[in-house]
């Protein structure tokens, strides 16, 4: 008799929540149309990161607000896009990497940065983050990382939300190493030795290609190979709005997501989808 394989859970995360309505609209409804409605396990979305310079946070804080406790709500720090940009923080990623490699940004300027992210979070949720990533994986550049453990430890003591680290798993393409290389290593140690919970193994990482069938080919590769606790993250958006280079992209992880392909992979893999809070650390205000 075959002995069945050990349940394994993931954190599936859907990341840019309030970057344009066809995201946020699609976080919604995966949430609304996968969760449980007794807000004790997850089906489908465990978790969502949100752009708070986005002019849409506010307003789009609003339907997400009905869903709380169905799934974890973070704050996804952002240096890269058009956003921080029109902020005067921002810098293109090329830019951005450059600097995380070469000098680091000046934390102190980051503290700043950061804390007015978390206001402007918590001014519309009314609430803590449950956990904190960045756009791009900013959240472990150098200079951001130190700035951010040290935020959050101060401004959150024991209650600390999880922090995203964006290590993936041991095989890496290019684009997964150079992702690791921004410092998964560093923001880990750095958070250890302030006390804040991390994710772990990252999961979700691909080209964004366009071939048909290659997102549900790498989903099945994902759940079948991503170890316990691993955090999945995805870009689902209900149409592509100009100007978004994966537009396209975050239309077809909608849909398959939003699909009964998905919800077969997940009984095959013998995964279960969980939120982070419950994974990696005390939710704040639990």
């Amino acid at each position: 008799m075959a002995i069945p394989k050990p349940e394994r859970r993931l954190v599936l995360c859907a990341d840019d929540y309030g970057m344009s309505a066809a995201v946020s609209e699609a976080v919604l409804r995966l949430v609304r149309e996968r969760n449980h409605p007794d807000h004790t396990e997850a089906r489908g979305l465990g978790a969502t990161s949100v752009m708070v310079l986005s002019p849409r946070w506010h307003e789009d804080a609003r339907p997400l607000s009905e869903l709380r406790g169905m799934l974890d709500v973070g704050l996804h720090l952002d240096w890269t896009s058009e956003f921080a940009l029109a902020a005067g923080h921002g810098l293109g990623l090329g830019a951005a990497m450059r600097r995380a490699l070469f000098s680091g940004f000046d934390q102190a300027a980051a503290r700043i940065v950061i804390e007015r992210q978390l206001d402007a979070f918590e001014a519309a949720w009314a609430a803590p983050p449950d956990h904190i990533d960045g756009h791009q994986h900013v959240q472990q550049f150098a200079g951001i990382r130190q700035a951010l453990v040290e935020v959050v430890a101060r401004r959150y003591g024991a209650r600390a939300p999880w922090v995203r680290v964006s290590r993936p798993q041991a095989r890496l393409d290019v684009k997964g190493q150079v992702i690791a290389a921004l410092g998964a290593n560093a923001l880990t140690s750095a958070a250890a030795r302030a006390g804040l919970p991390v994710s772990h193994t990252l999961s979700g990482i691909y080209g964004f290609e366009s071939q048909p069938g290659a997102y549900a080919r790498h989903m099945a590769q994902w759940l079948a190979q991503a170890p316990d606790g691993a955090l999945l993250m995805c870009h689902p958006a209900t149409k592509a709005e100009a100007g978004d280079e994966i537009g396209p992209a975050r239309v077809r992880e909608f849909e398959f997501l939003a699909g009964p392909a998905f919800a077969e992979q997940l009984q095959a893999s013998g995964v279960r989808l969980v939120r982070g809070s419950g994974l990696y650390g005390v939710r704040p205000g639990a």
